[in-house]
């Protein structure tokens, strides 16, 4: 088991390791540390059946009064349909302040949760746990909230930290290769912007089936995650360095209806990213080479199905514009970006190069 303690405006430990949604209940009973007495679980169809009832029979012994929220998965159901759903579920079951809400699954669950959280009674705890690498690695960990609107991914949000992560390893056993490549996607992107032998490692390991491999790159992803967000938990500086690849890759993933996957699209974006920085000399050393080698070995597809104009008008809704500029995330060498502005007439010439 391991811990990892992120120093935010909610100071919380993020816990890795197998077999722990069978201890969540003392866990989350002593991360709660109060007289909370209600929990909800809120997941989705996919993952209830997988991993609820071991929950739930710890979380009772544990004590809590237990109720469950499922809603069907998939990307069109982050949406603020689902919270007022969730939320109106909440205020049926009486939850108040001091109950909390448990995120049970992947990205999406742990989002949309999140936000119901700081939203329902203007604030009430929650815990993560993510049942995929993606989760584990990204957006289990900083307290970035949020849903989908028909304009764009993840559009209306919050920042509210969760008061513990418990990442049980054994989940990723029931994973398809495609998912657990959405995980090692971001992992590959916290090496290209903080971690040269980060990349290195992934480069050189056998498999990422291999549990010490995605043990590994969870606990050295998170690590990064963890100073940045510590450095800049409002994502107004320095936190903007983990969006590389997501400015275009969330652009693919709209113009694809989302069946395009997170991960698959964020590594189609930092190949565009790394070429156009390349072919317009604004990294200091070869990006490109290494990234390809790695996303290759994994087998990730990178052929872009969608031009310079359809990504950059999808571009355009994303929340990174302000004004009349956009914000790039540039790698300039392998483990070292940079943020960049760009005014938002040149971003389709900008992916232009990038598709070359």
């Amino acid at each position: 088991m391991k811990k990892i303690t992120i120093n935010a405006s909610r100071k919380y430990d993020v816990i890795t390791g197998p077999g722990l949604i069978s201890q969540a209940g003392q866990l989350i009973r002593t991360a709660l540390s109060d007289n909370a007495k209600t929990v909800c679980i809120v997941s989705d169809d996919n993952v209830s059946p997988l991993y609820r009832a071991p929950l739930k029979k710890s979380l009772t012994e544990a004590g809590f009064k237990v109720v469950s929220f499922i809603f069907p998965h998939g990307e069109p159901n982050k949406s603020l349909s689902t919270v007022s759903h969730l939320m109106e579920f909440l205020a049926g079951k009486q939850l108040t302040r001091s109950d909390a809400l448990i995120a049970l699954g992947g990205g999406i669950t742990g989002d949309l949760t999140g936000f119901a959280a700081a939203s329902y009674l203007r604030g009430v705890r929650f815990i993560q746990i993510p049942t995929t690498l993606l989760a584990a690695v990204d957006s289990s960990v900083g307290g970035k909230t949020g849903v989908n609107l028909k304009a764009g991914k993840n559009l209306a949000g919050a920042f509210w930290q969760p008061s513990l992560v418990l990442f049980d390893t054994d989940t990723i056993k029931t994973l398809p290769y495609s998912i657990l490549l959405d995980g090692a996607a971001e992992a590959i992107k916290a090496g290209m912007i903080a971690d040269r032998n980060l990349l290195d490692y992934i480069m050189q390991a056998d498999s990422l089936t291999d549990p010490e491999v995605f043990t590994t790159l969870s606990d050295r992803a998170i690590r990064i995650k963890q100073a940045v967000v510590e450095a800049d938990e409002r994502d107004t500086g320095a936190r903007q360095l983990l969006n590389l690849g997501h400015t275009i890759g969330h652009a693919i993933e709209k113009c694809s209806n989302f069946e395009i996957t997170h991960g698959h699209a964020v590594a189609m974006g930092m190949a565009i990213i790394a070429r156009a920085a390349k072919n317009l000399n604004w990294s200091r050393e070869d990006c490109l080479s290494p990234l390809l080698a790695v996303l290759n070995k994994y087998k990730f597809p990178l052929d872009c199905p969608y031009s310079a104009a359809q990504l950059a008008e999808a571009a355009l809704k994303d929340k990174k514009r302000t004004g009349d500029t956009i914000t790039l995330v540039i790698p300039v060498a392998p483990g070292d970006c940079r943020l960049t502005q760009i005014p938002v007439e040149k971003l389709e010439t900008f992916i232009q190069k990038g598709l070359a």
